[in-house]
């Protein structure tokens, strides 16, 4: 298991996880999408339909060939089209960055990481499932778990909070510059630069 991401000349796909269509688009379960949206604006070009099933971007971030992919399917189904899109650009799973939300993981704090398990989120596991492999990067969104006894499952869901809200452009903004310094200096730089405490 390596923990690099490949070599200069290569292609990167970064994946961000979400729901299509309006009424999903502020939900907690979203943020990889508004996070991939945000890089988008940094590279200075729009998303296009592509066969493999997501919206795709291609262009440069942080001096590296990167290929931008929004699922088009529902959350459970997230492993075709990014497996999909990486089979086509020749992305090796190492060279899979996934941008997701994250339960245990409080809102306001990303951690980075690369393997490991899906911690029961079905984007994960479906992407998991359909690379044959868990070694591929994630940068994890914390959202924070749900308050008394309210249902992980819809929590995800719903919108964030007022106050989180307020938070939420700069948190999208600090998780695509965490993204950026992953595919320019690697996963321990980012680290030490993103992980509080």
């Amino acid at each position: 298991m390596t923990e690099d991401l490949p070599g200069a000349g290569e292609l990167i796909l970064l994946a961000g996880l979400g729901n299509p269509g309006p009424q999903y688009a502020g939900n907690r379960h979203n943020v990889g999408f508004m996070v991939l949206d945000e890089l988008a604006a940094r590279i200075g070009g729009k998303f296009k339909s592509h066969k493999s099933g997501g919206e795709v971007l291609e262009g440069r971030l942080a001096g590296r060939r990167v290929v931008l992919v929004k699922p088009r399917t529902y959350m459970n189904l997230s492993g075709g089209p990014v497996v999909g899109a990486a089979r086509f650009y020749k992305v090796p799973p190492a060279g899979v960055v996934v941008v997701h939300d994250e339960l245990d993981v409080d809102f306001g704090a990303l951690k980075l990481k690369f393997g490991g398990g899906d911690n029961g989120h079905n984007g994960l596991r479906s992407i998991t499932k359909s690379l044959g492999t868990r070694d591929y990067y994630r940068v994890r969104f914390g959202i924070g778990r749900p308050p008394g006894r309210q249902d992980p499952a819809d929590f995800v869901l719903k919108d964030f909070s007022t106050v989180e809200r307020k938070e939420l452009p700069f948190e999208v903004d600090r998780c695509a510059d965490a993204t950026e310094a992953l595919v320019g200096t690697g996963l321990a730089a980012a680290q030490n630069a993103f992980h509080a405490g």
